[in-house]
């Protein structure tokens, strides 16, 4: 037998509630884990952020944000220390960080999908766009966040739902409430964070094993 590969769900009879998302099922490799994780911020809370994808494909100018200061008002939340994740397109953007929004730039010393992975097992929280890095988290477990355009979403996220079916209990869809409305997404997306941060208890960070 043969099949396209989309097909296979409908031939196995899959739903939504049957989908299989056994979290995790990547995991970082432990020497890499232990290489990054002095390289990590002292913050109660560690937060990685991709900003951009490929702009190659079709849907790239709704999908990534125009810039990383896009997401400066997140910078006003106390006790959170912000990890770039970004790779390629917009990565040079962390080595000069807009002053309201400090960023540790270590996307420019990755070399691959281990060291992305081995910086995510040591954070708390990743905030991306629809992009590899956000696919990357749900995988290993790692709580993420996932900023949705308006137009042309990808299926995989589905319509009017804040979580995902692939990630469950993991990934976490903030959609923009029109096209191009990225500033109502980072405002809702700081005040979330503000809340996750009040429920931090003070003290060193303890991470992700």
């Amino acid at each position: 037998y043969w099949s396209p590969l989309l097909s296979i769900p409908h031939h196995l009879g899959t739903r939504l509630d049957t989908i299989p998302a056994p979290i995790p099922y990547l995991r970082a490799a432990p020497a890499l884990v232990a290489r990054w994780r002095p390289e990590l911020p002292a913050t109660p809370l560690r937060v990685g952020l991709a900003w951009k994808g490929n702009p190659r494909f079709e849907n790239d100018g709704q999908r990534s944000l125009p810039a990383l200061a896009t997401l400066a008002p997140l910078g006003s939340v106390p006790g959170v220390g912000f990890v770039s994740l970004q790779k390629g397109a917009g990565e040079n953007e962390a080595a000069r960080p807009p002053p309201e929004l400090p960023v540790l730039d270590l996307g420019s010393k990755m070399e691959d999908f281990a060291d992305a992975a081995a910086i995510m097992a040591g954070l708390d929280l990743v905030i991306s766009v629809d992009t590899a890095m956000a696919h990357l988290a749900g995988a290993l477990g790692v709580p993420c966040w996932l900023l949705l355009p308006d137009y042309l979403t990808d299926w995989r996220w589905l319509k009017d739902r804040t979580d995902s079916p692939w990630y469950p209990g993991v990934m976490r869809l903030f959609r923009q409430p029109r096209t191009g409305d990225w500033d109502a997404v980072a405002r809702t997306v700081r005040d979330e964070l503000a809340a996750l941060a009040a429920t931090k208890e003070k003290g060193p960070p303890q991470g992700r094993t």
